[in-house]
């Protein structure tokens, strides 16, 4: 099949874009890696700095007020960087086996990922998992189909999400240089969006699957309600705020986007 949208490569986040509906796995991680040590924090709270690398997210999360007080009266002394590396030493392999528990693919990627390259665009990805994190689950990916140029991992460079640094190594590892223009990235978080729209690229906003909306499948597919749609609202509301020049609910309607990002570009409109 010929490519006719003018976009030659995609980079994928991981979770909440093409595995783990509702990015669930690191919310659950975390909340138990802080119980460990006493430290009560809600779901809602560990998804304020979600699509960050996985240090910087558990430095944000010790400096949020309600947790730096119960680290203090729990540990005699305020949160610091020794304390956020110490944690995601015992996060990795929490989080580890909570990922690979979630690591089924959103329904209708796989197809997506043959449509993809049936149209001759390449595919990379990105996380704010770490390589001992990832490790399991791209052995798992590759053996179902899945194999991206390139995956890189939040500590595979020295600066991650929202830097540019990781697009800027999948762009290269797809042939496609800083052409970002060329470049579509699709991601669940602000953080992720923003990686992409700092390598000049398009990006897309997911939003149902993802962690702004934060449903399991089943709740997904429970049916409509009025209740589904305001938080499919509201979660469409933080991706386009985040930078998304699209936003669709599951990857299975990347092609709609890719169509309509198509006709921005025919018109003359950059990233």
């Amino acid at each position: 099949m010929t490519n006719t949208s003018g976009l030659r490569g995609v980079v994928f986040d991981w979770a909440g874009t093409i595995v783990d509906f509702g990015s669930l796995a690191p919310m659950g991680a975390f909340v138990s890696l802080f119980d460990k040590h006493g430290i009560e924090i809600s779901i809602a709270q560990a998804r304020i700095p979600m699509g960050l690398p996985k240090l910087e997210h558990i430095r944000v999360l010790g400096r949020l007020p309600e947790v730096a007080q119960q680290w203090q009266l729990r540990k005699g002394r305020s949160f610091g960087d020794d304390d956020a590396r110490a944690l995601l030493l015992e996060f990795e392999p929490m989080s580890a086996q909570a990922a690979m528990e979630r690591s089924d693919f959103i329904p209708g990627f796989l197809g997506l990922y043959a449509w993809l390259q049936q149209q001759g665009m390449r595919v990379s990805t990105t996380t704010g998992y770490t390589r001992t994190i990832m490790r399991p689950l791209i052995e798992k990916a590759q053996a179902q189909g899945f194999v991206p140029d390139l995956v890189v991992c939040c500590d595979d460079v020295a600066h991650s999400r929202p830097d540019p640094m990781g697009m800027h190594a999948c762009m290269e590892a797809m042939g496609l240089g800083r052409q970002g223009s060329l470049v579509l990235k699709v991601d669940d978080t602000a953080p992720g969006l923003a990686e992409g729209r700092n390598a000049g690229c398009w990006s897309v906003g997911v939003a149902a699957s993802g962690n702004a909306m934060g449903w399991s499948l089943a709740q997904w597919q429970e049916g409509d309600s009025p209740r589904r749609q305001a938080a499919l609202a509201q979660a469409r509301q933080l991706l386009r705020q985040a930078g998304a020049h699209e936003v669709i609910d599951t990857v299975a309607e990347l092609p709609s986007a890719i169509s309509a990002i198509h006709s921005r570009m025919q018109a003359g409109e950059q990233p």
